[in-house]
């Protein structure tokens, strides 16, 4: 799809894609096989500017908005997924700092973070009995004398091995929503350790852990933001982050798509290629609508963001369409590959198991429902 681009959009989606097709495809298949982090790739992603593609120049980043963010979100997804979750993730958490953090918080975790040296970042929100309800969490933060002790166990964490510093949210009064905190805490504090990863259905080649807690201490300079303000914190990032994942869905479904055209032209059925087939030919029609809608919803939530307008419906909007249009297109990808979009000589198979979990992080279909019929809801009140 061809939209109208600036200069600076187009050179972030060209270096992407470029890296993509040359760096991350050729490996993407042993990411997932081996499950293996590919620690060497961020690094020349933070090189590329694509760890901070919405982060001022001033902090290291590229600067190049949301939309950018999106493109690039698009070009690495593409290739490989779990490699553009914690892409997603370390963007985030960089944004995040940049937009509430101080001035020392900026200059000392941002450069790092967008750079590579610190090669990912973390966003420590969802618990063991607390997803789609944050307000729900039980990791503590007590302040003893001069020192903030945090306890607690927080899953789902993608990058959390890795990452060179985690967001993380704590409970720091009972007062429900309002009692919670945003923190820093750098890789290696005492108290900090993680589970073995998880045997995950997709996105095998990223990293996600449970991140432990106890008895980690922290001062006030690790505070992210205000004092109670830890939810507030969450659903701002979470609007951008669900841009993110929206644009890893179109990725992961423009892939599938692709394949399917070129399968349909290669395998033979009847004394014709498959391709020539109705059946197949609406499908692969209705794959390339669906996937195009979910881009320029997604790159709309993304205008939207970078002309410092409202976006949440918007961003809500995207995510609970892409993600669900990724899976059925990766489905009706694995039926068009037949038994083998059902083993891994074909990428289609990788392709749906990636897709599937697109529909629960970033908050859940339901949830994404719950926001837009709200902020729908809020308007006509308005």
């Amino acid at each position: 799809m061809e939209l109208e681009l600036t200069e600076t959009q187009r050179l972030i989606r060209d270096t992407a894609r470029t890296f993509a097709r040359d760096v991350v495809a050729p490996r993407a298949r042993d990411t997932d096989r081996l499950e293996r982090f590919p620690v060497d790739v961020y690094r020349q992603m933070g090189e590329l500017g694509l760890l901070g593609v919405n982060v001022p120049e001033e902090y290291g980043g590229a600067g190049a908005g949301a939309v950018s963010y999106a493109l690039a979100m698009m070009e690495i997804s593409h290739a490989c997924a779990s490699t553009s979750v914690g892409m997603a993730v370390t963007n985030m958490s960089s944004e995040l700092i940049c937009q509430i953090g101080t001035e020392a918080q900026k200059r000392k975790y941002v450069p790092e973070l967008v750079n590579g040296k610190l090669v990912a970042g973390a966003f420590a929100l969802s618990e063991p009995h607390a997803g789609s309800d944050p307000g729900a969490g039980k990791t503590t933060a007590v302040k003893r004398g001069d020192r903030w002790i945090l306890n607690g166990t927080k899953q789902w964490i993608t990058s959390g091995q890795y990452a060179g510093v985690l967001v993380v949210w704590a409970r720091t009064s009972n007062d429900g929503n309002k009692g919670l905190s945003c923190f820093l805490v750098e890789k290696g504090t005492a108290g900090l350790s993680y589970s073995k990863p998880e045997d995950k259905l997709g996105l095998r080649g990223s990293n996600t852990v449970q991140v432990i807690l106890e008895n980690v201490e922290l001062t006030d300079a690790h505070l992210l933001g205000k004092l109670g303000d830890g939810f507030k914190l969450a659903m701002i990032a979470l609007d951008g982050g669900r841009i993110g994942i929206a644009s890893q869905a179109c990725g992961v479904a423009r892939a599938a798509l692709e394949a399917s055209v070129k399968y349909s032209k290669e395998r033979h059925a009847f004394g014709h290629a498959i391709g020539d087939f109705q059946a197949l030919r609406f499908m692969m029609a209705d794959m390339a609508t669906s996937q195009q809608a979910a881009e320029l919803l997604t790159l709309r939530a993304a205008f939207l963001k970078d002309s410092k307008r409202p976006f949440t419906r918007e961003a809500s909007m995207a995510k609970l369409f892409a993600s669900e249009m990724s899976n059925k297109v990766c489905d009706k990808a694995v039926q068009i590959h037949g038994g083998y979009g059902y083993i891994d000589e074909f990428p289609v198979e990788r392709y749906l198991r990636d897709a599937r979990v697109q529909t629960i992080y970033e908050g859940t279909s339901e949830i994404q429902r719950v926001v837009i019929a709200r902020e729908i809801l809020k308007a006509a009140g308005a």
